[in-house]
């Protein structure tokens, strides 16, 4: 990657710029790429090696050639964002694949739930199980396609409305009213009140629920039917996902915009009331007009700024900002002789090319039972997702081999504390082998390499992800839209003049949407008085257009 690390003798020890980023994730990364096109000079920092924060691709530490994804790899629909196609990512060689079978969801009986491209082949899955259901999948989808073109993609792309102004607006239209009424319900009572197969719902809620949301939390009801209308499905980059952060680099530096990584950040300057740039812990300072956080509320508002700066009800806000109990993730990485050969695609053969699956989910109630074992900080019976890249990419293995990896939610803090993950982290690693070998038996004596990654390492590597929440917050606790971080920073300006936030803790959350720095780039750029080159959405005028 182009980026530069922070050297002993760096000799400009006060640069000045329009815009500094603090963190490279790839959401500062979308933002600094939009400013940088405007022609201001900009400059990303982290203390990372390497930018892109989850997005990395690494190699395996004992067998080079074969390469692993320890943070993120499913990518929903990255080529339908408006940020890939402004910045012009597949120009820098970002380009990716979206299998037909998108998820299987594998039973122990041999039977299999399956995700398609295609709505048809996913009904006639479902069918299997309940036709009752099936048609339930068809109904649902067909409804809330309008829905989802036509008020959440605009609502993901643009700042939030404040919450009244967004409910006037939707209690306007047919559709609106329809997605408040749907939204009223938790994604439990939404699942248990529309479909009737055990197994159909546990699936409904593992890929469109727990791993993003509280499926017990009232106003996500929604969350299920907007995912199964929605033409996004499940993506990987050819490469590795760090391909994309090579993409949006390549992009910033094209523009003159400037990263620099391998560095500590001390704290956040302040002028006049005002941020106005960083100091760095070797001693340098860098002045700018404007600040643009990537980093969580914490370390933003209590660690970086003086907090002489910062009042104690800002303070009291940022500090009350709230993690996700079920995002963290355990990660089992192999590198293998042949991919995994399903023992149920003996019946099913479509199976030996499904991209995402999922094993160890049989049953509706494996779902309380996670949720109450991550509250007492147990490992709870293995529900677990992967893929193996090289059956799509052969590139990342050495001809002829492969690599896979399994996911699982497991709590953070382990029987009450994060460190024992160090001691039990490669049990835990080769129980989940084991299960993993129930599904596909030629993984004994196939596997070259394996490492574990758990949810203290995640900590370690990227410390905005606290408690190794990959999503870098939770929508609980009124965390979503223009409440999120809290009120009075959720559309991306603070109340600290000068100084922004564009991370995952910001509209619209976690996970590898670019789509919190896309907003993010649009506030900076007005408040700088320049006038935009792309073209985004205005949420007032498409909810208004939707009529009565």
């Amino acid at each position: 990657m182009q980026a530069r690390r922070q050297g002993k003798k760096h000799k400009n020890l006060n640069m000045s710029y329009d815009v500094l980023f603090l963190g490279t994730g790839h959401n500062a990364l979308v933002a600094q790429a939009y400013l940088a096109r405007l022609g201001l000079r900009t400059l990303s920092l982290d203390r990372a090696a390497q930018p892109g924060g989850g997005l990395r691709t690494m190699e395996n530490p004992r067998l080079p050639g074969f390469t692993h994804h320890p943070h993120s790899f499913f990518h929903r629909a990255i080529t339908r964002m408006p940020w890939f196609r402004d910045l012009e990512l597949e120009r820098h060689g970002v380009r990716y694949l979206q299998p037909e079978l998108n998820v299987a969801m594998l039973q122990r009986d041999g039977r299999a739930l399956e995700w398609w491209t295609d709505l048809e082949r996913t009904v006639a899955s479902f069918a299997q199980f309940s036709t009752r259901d099936a048609d339930a999948l068809r109904r649902w989808t067909e409804e809330f396609r309008p829905i989802v073109e036509q008020i959440l993609l605009p609502e993901a792309q643009c700042p939030p409305l404040e919450p009244e102004r967004r409910r006037q607006l939707l209690s306007r239209s047919r559709l609106g009213r329809r997605l408040l009424e749907v939204s009223a319900l938790s994604p439990l009572e939404f699942v248990t009140r529309e479909f009737e197969h055990d197994a159909v719902r546990a699936g409904l809620l593992f890929f469109n629920g727990l791993r993003e949301v509280d499926l017990r939390l009232r106003g996500f009801g929604h969350a299920i039917p907007a995912l199964l209308a929605s033409p996004a499905k499940a993506q990987m980059c050819v490469g590795g996902s760090g391909n994309l952060a090579r993409g949006l680099v390549a992009d910033v530096t094209e523009h003159g915009g400037e990263i620099r990584c391998g560095i500590e950040l001390k704290e956040i300057l302040m002028r006049q009331g005002r941020a106005a740039g960083v100091a760095l812990a070797s001693g340098e300072e860098l002045t700018a007009d404007l600040v643009v956080s990537g980093l969580n509320p914490q370390q933003t508002f209590l660690q970086l700024l003086p907090q002489s700066n910062v009042a104690a009800a800002l303070r009291a806000q940022a500090s009350k900002f709230e993690y996700n109990l079920l995002a963290p993730l355990f990660a089992l990485n192999l590198a293998l002789r042949e991919p995994p050969r399903w023992t149920a695609a003996a019946r099913r053969p479509e199976l030996t090319q499904a991209f995402m699956f999922i094993v160890g989910l049989e049953r509706f109630g494996q779902f309380s039972d996670i949720v109450a074992a991550h509250e007492r900080g147990e490992i709870p019976a293995t529900v677990a997702w992967g893929a193996c890249p090289t059956l799509f990419d052969p590139t990342q293995a050495p001809p002829g081999q492969h690599v896979a990896f399994l996911w699982e939610k497991l709590p953070y803090a382990l029987r009450g504390n994060a460190a024992n993950w160090d001691a039990e982290r490669d049990a835990h690693g080769r129980r989940l082998l084991a299960q993993w070998t129930e599904f596909a038996p030629n993984l004994a004596g196939n596997v070259l390499d394996v490492f574990t990654r758990s949810p203290l390492d995640t900590e370690r590597e990227l410390p905005n992800m606290v408690g190794g929440d990959l999503l870098v917050g939770s929508l609980a606790n009124g965390q979503i839209g223009a409440q999120r971080p809290f009120p009075g920073a959720g559309r991306y300006r603070t109340p600290i003049p000068g100084l922004y936030l564009c991370g995952g803790s910001t509209h619209p959350g976690g996970n590898v949407t670019g789509l919190c720095g896309y907003n993010a780039a649009r506030v900076v750029a007005a408040d700088l008085g320049k006038s935009l080159w792309w073209t985004p959405p205005e949420i007032e005028q498409a909810l208004e257009s939707l009529g009565s």
